[in-house]
């Protein structure tokens, strides 16, 4: 009677004691558990687990805990627990003292907990001197397309208003296709399309030569305006006074029509430096690109601020100008 009992006794208590003598789970195994939860969405759990993984012995790799420490800490900051952060950071450190991923999550907790301001003058530390390296290049395209654009289209206004009509006809065909088709697929057309028939041109070259046609076009038809806009009778009086056509043009017409003009052009240079960011596309690093450049590595929207700044900066000071040109040369006739 004994052995039948002794033997049911063992077999239920054998399995039990093996589980109670079972060895504990293994940082390896602790990990593994806490990448379950962590794709099961049990984020307590995965903390747990994670929390559980010990700190390496003497001689040890430790490559776990390493990896469990900034688990923690990434998940701390994802939750913005700068504290907690920082703990599991330095735990890492204390083991790992050059461990580099740690040392740049501190950096990024370090700099998270500055104030406002601070934070902003260490952007601009960092951003503003390829900003303004950019910003030379914008300046250089604006200051070359404002002095080639007025004479190309000064030639193209006196052409289109010509009496001879193969000239007019040129002109016009000129302006119909700069003013009709965008900015940006004349620069793609100039850069990308004409080396098919031979012609390859740097992407500083290629800038110029689209931003000069283009505006060229455009200012033509401002000075045109300008232009037919002068009463008649002062060319009359200009032949009565035995003037030639020249003559007349660049003594009495042109003066005049340039202080009718200046408004028209101011707004067209303004846009031209906003446009001047479409240059970029053709591997041009100038102000635009060289913003986008730096937020695509840093992620950081300060460094579209700061861009911001600087194009406000420029088209003010351009704005100012024109407006001092326009009371000094009259733009508004007195009468």
């Amino acid at each position: 009677m004994l052995v039948p009992l002794l033997i049911v006794f063992l077999w239920w208590a054998l399995p039990l004691a093996a589980n109670t003598a079972k060895a504990p789970a293994s940082p390896a195994e602790l990990v593994g558990d806490a990448k379950t939860a962590l794709n099961q969405g049990d984020m307590d759990a995965a903390r747990e687990l994670f929390s559980s993984v010990p700190a390496p012995a003497e001689g040890e790799r430790g490559g776990t805990y390493l990896y469990a420490r900034m688990q923690l800490a990434r998940m701390a900051w994802a939750d913005t627990d700068l504290d907690a952060a920082e703990a599991y950071v330095r735990d890492v450190l204390a083991v790992f003292p050059e461990n580099i991923e740690a040392k740049t999550l501190l950096r990024s907790i370090e700099e998270a907990r500055l104030p406002a301001w601070k934070k902003l003058l260490q952007d601009a530390r960092r951003f503003m001197p390829s900003l303004l390296h950019g910003t030379l290049m914008t300046l250089l395209l604006v200051f070359v397309t404002m002095l080639v654009s007025p004479v190309g289209g000064l030639f193209i206004a006196l052409g289109r208003i010509s009496r001879f009509k193969p000239l007019s006809t040129l002109c016009w065909l000129d302006i119909w296709i700069f003013r009709g088709t965008p900015l940006l697929l004349q620069l793609f057309f100039i850069y990308y399309g004409l080396p098919a028939i031979g012609i390859t041109l740097d992407p500083l070259t290629a800038a110029l030569l689209g931003l000069c046609l283009n505006y060229s076009a455009y200012l033509a038809e401002i000075i045109r305006a300008g232009i037919q806009s002068i009463d008649d009778g002062q060319t009359e009086a200009a032949k009565a006074l035995g003037m030639t056509y020249r003559q007349t043009m660049r003594r009495v017409i042109i003066p005049q029509t340039y202080k009718r003009i200046i408004p028209p052009f101011a707004n067209e240079f303004i846009a031209l430096i906003k446009d001047t960011a479409l240059v970029s596309t053709i591997a041009m690093v100038e102000l635009m690109r060289a913003a986008d450049q730096m937020f695509n590595a840093y992620f950081n929207v300060s460094v579209l601020f700061f861009a911001a700044l600087i194009y406000l900066a420029i088209t003010t000071v351009f704005t100012v100008t024109f407006e001092w040109v326009e009371r000094r040369v009259g733009v508004y006739e007195r009468r």
